[in-house]
């Protein structure tokens, strides 16, 4: 493939394919679009590893399109495999799109859904199933899914896959489809060990791309981070920054908890925006479709998520990604920030961190090979003081890590200190 590469058109795409990405106003191919799609094409077995946002869908998207070309048989032939029911919904809608001009019959199963239907849907013949693997597996061991057929198997957000603990469910499906004749496919924003591990089990002699070194943020986000002292002062900051709503047009919001999501969404919507959503893994199926839908058509400005959604959220134009909470899944920090700067558009991305942060935040840059700068909190936002239970967690935060460091640090709050501390209030 030559640098002179300007269009899809000079991969030598399919008619209906070309006016499906006409329709989308999509003329030119990403990087891993115009590298991927070929290898594909030629059969190898190949892995994909690219900044989130970037168009790794579509890269596996078109060729499969080209290969199955259309419906054939009542059992499906390609099997795509993702971590979240957010990802089946976003995978199934670019099928969709490019796919239109074509009769491949293409189902999405996961579970908070009736699976009656689901199994009444795979019934009436298939082409494509799209699935987590928890329920792929449901449903399968009900007998209703027939594997012999399986030509191609993608697995797509790998290593999200592996911080859910998919592995042995991943390892139950590679048993139970065939392997001769079969194509695979692998795709991540970051390649692990443990994803190179599983690579290994299912992939033969496969061409790897890598755009960007692993673990790289898009060029297009502008990332920077605050030093926030405690809580108090991240919420001031908060809202010093969302009261620029013309500049924080579009902004999520990450933390580590639901608990943490559900109060700062309470914080938004009483004091400073009534278009504010939240959604985690507790918030029912259609009330995070419906969140996330009305984020997207520009309805909500602000969405507060927790990392469990948030490779699930495919939205495009989102001006800011706010982390309140450091990620201590430092591969997690692609994820989020990927949010913003989608498809080569740009986007800024900020973090909060606190004094124990700045041990995870310097991981986070060796894992994305760059520096991230720091700011400097705007004089209008006022520095609270930090109070005395909140320090103290903080204190026990930073004794941890000084402890995983160096394992002879005897800290104040050193376990073996605190069990006999505990001791001497019961005498």
């Amino acid at each position: 493939m030559t640098d002179k590469l300007k269009s899809f058109s000079d991969l030598k795409l399919s008619a209906p394919i070309l006016d499906a990405l006409k329709d989308l106003d999509l003329n030119t191919p990403t990087k891993i679009q115009e590298k991927a799609i070929p290898l594909i094409r030629a059969g190898h077995d190949f892995i994909g590893i690219a900044p989130t946002g970037t168009g790794k869908t579509a890269a596996y998207i078109i060729p499969l399109l080209l290969k199955l070309k259309f419906s054939q048989g009542k059992h499906a032939r390609a099997l795509i495999l993702v971590p979240t029911r957010e990802l089946v919904i976003q995978v199934k809608k670019m099928f969709d799109d490019l796919g239109k001009n074509q009769s491949l019959r293409h189902i999405a199963i996961f579970g908070g859904k009736g699976i009656k239907n689901q199994i009444h849907q795979i019934r009436e013949g298939i082409d494509v199933l799209i699935a987590t693997p928890g329920r792929f597996l449901d449903i399968y061991l009900r007998g209703e899914i027939y594997t012999k057929n399986l030509n191609t198997l993608i697995l797509d957000e790998a290593d999200k896959m592996m911080d859910m603990g998919f592995l042995p469910q991943l390892h139950r499906i590679l048993e139970v489809i065939p392997t001769k004749k079969r194509q695979n496919l692998l795709f991540s924003a970051t390649f692990p060990d443990r994803v190179q591990r599983l690579s290994e089990d299912f992939l033969a002699f496969p061409q790897k791309v890598e755009i960007n070194p692993q673990g790289t943020s898009a060029e297009t986000i502008d990332q920077f981070f605050y030093k926030t002292p405690n809580l108090k002062t991240k919420i001031n900051l908060l809202s010093y920054l969302l009261s620029d709503n013309q500049v924080f047009n579009k902004v999520i919001i990450f933390t580590k908890t639901k608990e943490t999501a559900n109060n700062i969404y309470k914080f938004i919507h009483r004091k400073l925006d009534k278009n504010v959503t939240v959604i985690h893994a507790n918030k029912g199926q259609n009330t995070r479709i419906n969140a996330i839908n009305s984020f997207k058509e520009g309805n909500i400005r602000i969405l507060v998520s927790t990392d469990v959604t948030s490779r699930g959220i495919d939205v495009s134009m989102v001006s800011h990604v706010i982390n309140f909470d450091v990620p201590l899944v430092y591969e997690d920090y692609v994820h989020r920030i990927g949010r913003t700067g989608r498809a080569y558009q740009t986007g800024v991305s900020i973090t909060f961190v606190t004094l124990p942060d700045e041990y995870h935040l310097e991981n986070i840059e060796k894992i994305i090979r760059k520096k991230i700068p720091e700011k400097k909190i705007p004089k209008d936002v006022f520095i609270s003081e930090t109070e005395p239970l909140e320090k103290k967690k903080l204190e026990i935060e930073l004794d941890k890590i000084k402890r995983k460091l160096d394992p002879t640090f005897k800290g104040a709050f050193h376990p073996k200190k605190i069990k006999n501390e505990f001791r001497r209030k019961l005498k």
